[in-house]
């Protein structure tokens, strides 16, 4: 009662997609990612279907990054959010950039593997992340999980951001169109992001000036991967960008929703039944949708799972990998 109360305080400038306060029984607000990402504008689209096909809510999107969702569904100012499995182990206990358990959460759903790309121009010297101490790079928002993959990384080798900048280098932490607009100008070297791929940011950059990725070799992968549970090997491939040869070893990581312990058991559950059922309509936005499986729904849930969601996957069958 307590979330619901703030929301009904705050709902009304910032509902996104045309329900007004007075026809609104329960206000549902995501925080999702940037524009540039994919959460953004899928996030929007399960909003919007999950209105218009459940009498008395009201909901919105509103962008954010992993860690910083995680601190929002659980400090009670969203109600559902995007962010990864690991982010969401690391909120509830209380570790990793975390200062302080989040236990207010719950889990909705595990979607799709997404993937840490780091792109510099094709032109440019930087062959590694050893050449990356006095570089101008954009590692994402303070908040995202992809910065704090950045930070993993460079710790890895040695080095952090405020070497960077002790160095002579920069780190933008701005959003992905942001991101854009400073390596198209030369302001950036370095371009970073922990996203689906494809990513239209990155094929927009591949298109002009054209660019390089930065891949992550072994040992440092192993090394990365065992210093960062639920960190997993990914791979940049030559079906997702133009100009890639061959996989390019990275690191990736699980895309997982979750959503406010306290939200009502039946609400959740209406929520999950037309989130799965709407399946297509969420393809249709974007095509990384197609690897969101209900048969894996609970695969590396990392958080106890909400009642109104284990109770709609028990009726379906579905169960954690074992």
């Amino acid at each position: 009662m307590r979330r619901l109360a703030r929301a009904a305080m705050v709902a009304a400038p910032i509902l996104a997609l045309g329900a007004t306060g007075a026809s609104a029984d329960q206000f549902v607000r995501m925080v999702s990612g940037p524009s540039g990402g994919s959460w953004y504008p899928l996030g929007a689209k399960i909003m919007q279907v999950m209105q218009d096909n459940i009498d008395g809510v009201a909901a919105s999107n509103t962008s954010g990054g992993g860690i910083a969702n995680v601190k929002a569904v659980g400090g009670g100012d969203a109600e559902i959010g995007w962010t990864y499995a690991h982010t969401a182990a690391n909120g509830y206990e209380g570790k990793g950039k975390f200062d302080k358990a989040v236990k207010d959460i719950a889990y909705f759903a595990t979607l799709y593997p997404s993937t840490f790309q780091v792109a510099v121009p094709s032109d440019s010297k930087i062959m590694s992340f050893e050449d990356m101490k006095d570089a101008n790079i954009s590692p994402g928002k303070t908040g995202w999980t992809g910065t704090a993959f950045a930070e993993s990384i460079l710790q890895a080798y040695g080095f952090n951001f405020n070497d960077i900048k002790n160095n002579g280098g920069t780190v933008h932490y701005v959003d992905y169109t942001e991101s854009v607009a400073l390596m198209k100008d030369g302001h950036i070297d370095v371009f970073m992001a922990a996203t689906s791929m494809p990513q239209a940011s990155f094929i927009e950059l591949n298109h002009s000036p054209g660019l390089r990725f930065i891949g992550v070799p072994e040992p440092k992968l192993t090394e990365i991967i065992k210093a960062n549970p639920g960190y997993i090997r990914g791979a940049i491939t030559p079906a997702a960008y133009e100009g890639v040869e061959q996989d390019i070893p990275t690191l990736g990581i699980v895309t997982s929703m979750i959503v406010s312990k306290d939200l009502p058991d039946d609400l959740v559950y209406q929520m999950m039944t037309i989130f799965w059922d709407n399946h297509a309509a969420f393809a249709e936005v974007k095509k990384t949708w197609n690897d969101v499986t209900l048969e894996n729904a609970l695969n590396g849930a990392s958080v106890p799972v909400h009642p109104g969601a284990a109770r709609y996957y028990e009726e379906k069958g579905v169960r954690p990998a074992s």
